[in-house]
């Protein structure tokens, strides 16, 4: 598989992950709890997988530019969601929403620069 075809899987993989994200943050928002621990489990495997992706490319020197930029919002946001999961849903506390749109607006900026390389 060429490079150009596992950056487009990562944004694809990327905007399923996204979809689940809305789920749970509507979820986190309007029940004012924490969606179940397995439905965020699925929303972290999924962006590891494009994760993996995008480090693979950049350790062969295929990403650069804008898409950079964007796996490295991703790390930025993956770990917030590391943290969301390990400081708050393990321990039985509600999740701050700052920290929910804080994950999201990394997430997102880092998903738009990735889908503007891989298919603008």
């Amino acid at each position: 598989m060429d490079a150009l075809n596992m950056l487009k899987t990562a944004v694809i993989l990327l905007a399923i992950t996204a979809l689940g994200g809305l789920v749970l943050a509507g979820i986190r928002i309007i029940t004012k709890q924490n969606p179940p621990a397995w439905f965020a489990m699925v929303h972290g495997l999924l962006a590891g997988g494009a994760i993996t992706l995008l480090l693979y490319l950049f350790c062969f020197g295929q990403l650069s530019g804008n898409a950079l930029l964007g796996l490295g919002l991703l790390v930025l946001a993956a770990l917030g969601g590391v943290f969301m999961n390990l400081a708050y849903q393990w321990q039985r506390l509600l999740i701050p929403t700052t920290i929910v749109f804080l994950h999201a607006a990394l997430a997102a900026i880092g998903f738009v620069l990735l889908a503007l390389t891989a298919f603008g």
